[in-house]
């Protein structure tokens, strides 16, 4: 039997640690904490050290620390769920119990389900490679020049037919069937009878960017069997579709290398470009392009190459998507695949070689919608011509960047022998007209920008860069703060993998993640997501320190309340850390500037240092404009 997490999460909300502490530990008043000697080793002077607002204890002694479970279970040696059973009736809340399906109590819903998707995949991987009903899906993957290595590395696998292989799985594992269901793995029918919902398909496993399996999409092999071709997972705690990017855990390393992203429709897609040395590539797979998605991907770079088929479908499917990235600031160019080809057939049919030839000629948005319209003869007649140049013009407004959209300006003007003013004027219209309103976008071109040049790197010629660690670790004390417009304020400006000391990024993960997936967040509640036990007393450290506000801001600002400081605070401290991040880049362009033995090469270098000045300035500018809510 096993606890709910809402119910464990309803008793850690009501628990204060000070009261059930005080019981077994004499606390006094220091600051905003409360500090006693530690039970769990000898001292003298008071280590032991617990916050009320944040409901955590740590001795900087011996560093033991945690929520009041913790401390129960540490103090009086019992397991999680006794010390969950004796709060609750210190607190008189009536208690609940599940089956719990051979699962730790202590374990989130979340991680439970995770769990249950991570043996499933081991489960369809371990069909397709050994059991002899699979030689069909084996086949298929062969004629389709998927490799073993390929096949291992994406964790394809198979579904036996039957109504209940998976069932049967399922239940030797221990797994909560209504789970499973909750997850698309099986069905249940209206008379409460579970059947395998998947069966007899080839399974795609879909990857959360941190490469956790968060879903499946099951294809049909046979064209003559009856029912949908593709079945994927419904949404659930840890998968929402219109936030993941198939193949993005695989691809985010060389799209940051690259400064570039190949964007396609279909799984295969996919994975025979990898397979073949295109390794920057995600797939949308079986949803339009989504303001997440985007959003997602330009943590990563700002460039994208759409790549979809080339029947009606993929080409209006590319012209949707330019719409969808140009509203978010990306460089957008198409590549045009022959008639009846797609990116898995193209590149197994001509190979990388002629692969890396068609991306080099990869157009802009403007130069295919071109195309595109006269291919529908829209250029042929004055009427059609001008809607179809209007809607041309209509897409430069979702371009924020001036010099670029007249840049294009000029393209089109040129193109249909038209002037520049006629063309800007009409543009002036568009804006009037629709009151364009763009979607809060966060800008990231800082990011790819101060990821460049090895700029990753935290150690000066052996030394820590001691601002830099400040900055992140100032950052590291907001997020476990626990409070939610705080840390969604510092995700929208800020990737996870943007943070460079050592174990900054997985820490910023685990936050992000319950920012996702969880309704409430607490400063206690995501410590205990930390495993690490080194790294829960780190972060348990450093956030028993206060932050490093100025005391002048008060006499600066008065009547600002402490809620307000903190959010002025924590926008000084994501704007120095963005600013930071440039500063390097023009520190590093300097040294090569010594360096450089071309003339070009400085030229280049000092330009890019005047385009840096420029953002630094401009993103001062807009973080004035940007409010925390």
């Amino acid at each position: 039997m096993r606890i709910p997490e809402s119910k464990i999460e309803e008793i850690r909300i009501t628990a204060n640690a000070v009261d059930i502490i005080s019981e077994y530990v004499q606390l006094r008043k220091r600051g905003k904490n409360y500090v006693g000697l530690c039970p769990f080793h000898n001292e003298k002077t008071p280590s032991f050290t617990v916050s009320d607002e944040k409901q955590i204890f740590h001795c900087f002694g011996c560093h033991t620390g945690g929520n009041v479970f913790k401390f129960l279970m540490e103090y009086k040696k019992i397991s999680f769920v006794e010390a969950v059973q004796e709060i609750a009736e210190q607190l008189g809340i009536p208690l609940e119990y599940q089956e719990s399906a051979g699962y730790e109590e202590q374990q989130t819903e979340q991680e439970t389900l995770y769990d249950i998707n991570t043996e499933s995949a081991k489960y369809f991987l371990n069909n397709l490679l050994n059991d002899e009903e699979a030689d069909g899906a084996r086949k298929y993957l062969q004629a389709r020049n998927i490799k073993p290595q390929t096949i291992r590395a994406f964790g394809l696998g198979y579904t036996l037919r039957g109504w209940e292989n998976f069932i049967n799985f399922a239940k030797g594992k221990k797994i909560d069937l209504d789970r499973a269901v909750k997850l698309g793995l099986i069905g249940k029918s209206d008379d409460g009878r579970y059947y395998d919902k998947l069966s007899g398909r080839l399974i795609f496993p879909i990857f959360s960017p941190n490469g956790r399996v968060v879903a499946f999409a099951g294809r049909i092999l046979d064209p003559e069997e009856k029912g949908a071709k593709y079945i994927n997972s419904p949404e659930s705690l840890i998968y929402s579709k219109s936030k993941i990017l198939y193949g993005l855990s695989f691809a985010k390393d060389e799209i940051r290398r690259l400064n570039k992203a190949i964007l396609v429709e279909g799984y295969m897609d996919l994975i025979s470009l990898y397979q073949s040395g295109v390794k920057n590539v995600v797939a949308v797979s079986g949803t339009a392009l989504t303001y997440d998605q985007v959003q997602l991907l330009s943590r990563y770079t700002k460039d994208v190459v759409l790549l979809f088929d080339s029947d009606t479908a993929g080409i209006n499917a590319s012209m949707r998507s330019i719409e969808v990235l140009l509203k978010q600031d990306m460089e957008v160019k198409i590549v045009s695949l022959p008639e009846g080809e797609d990116p898995d057939s193209y590149v197994n049919k001509f190979g990388k070689d002629k692969f890396d030839d068609l991306m080099k000629i990869a157009e802009n948005f403007i130069e295919y919608q071109t195309r595109y319209y006269d291919s529908l003869g829209k250029l042929s007649d004055p009427a059609s011509a001008a809607e179809a140049i209007r809607d041309l013009v209509k897409s430069l407004v979702l371009i924020r960047d001036e010099l670029k959209r007249n840049l294009l300006i000029k393209n089109i003007a040129k193109k249909f022998n038209l002037r520049e003013k006629l063309l800007e004027a009409e543009l002036n219209k568009i804006i009037s007209k629709e009151s364009i309103r763009r979607p809060n976008v966060v800008r990231s071109s800082e990011k790819e920008k101060a990821e460049k040049e090895g700029l990753q790197r935290i150690i000066d010629e052996g030394k820590l860069d001691p601002l830099l660690y400040n900055l992140e670790k100032e950052l590291i004390k907001l997020l476990f703060d626990g409070q939610k417009p705080i840390i969604k304020f510092i995700s929208k400006n800020i990737d996870a993998e943007e943070f460079n000391i050592e174990v900054h990024p997985k820490l910023v993960g685990i936050v992000y993640e319950e920012l996702n997936s969880s309704e409430s967040l607490s400063a206690s509640k995501l410590i205990a997501e930390i495993k690490d036990e080194e790294l829960e007393s780190y972060v348990r450290e450093i956030t028993f320190e206060p932050h490093s506000i100025s005391t002048n801001w008060e006499e600066r600002n008065p009547g600002m309340t402490p809620e307000m400081i903190l959010q002025k605070y924590t926008k000084d401290i994501v704007l120095k850390f963005k600013l930071f991040k440039i500063d390097r880049q023009i520190k590093d362009n300097h040294n090569r500037i010594e360096s450089a033995d071309k003339e070009e090469d400085v030229l280049q270098l000092m330009v890019s240092n005047k385009e840096l000045e420029e953002e630094k300035k401009a993103l001062k500018e807009n973080f004035e404009e940007i409010e925390i809510d």
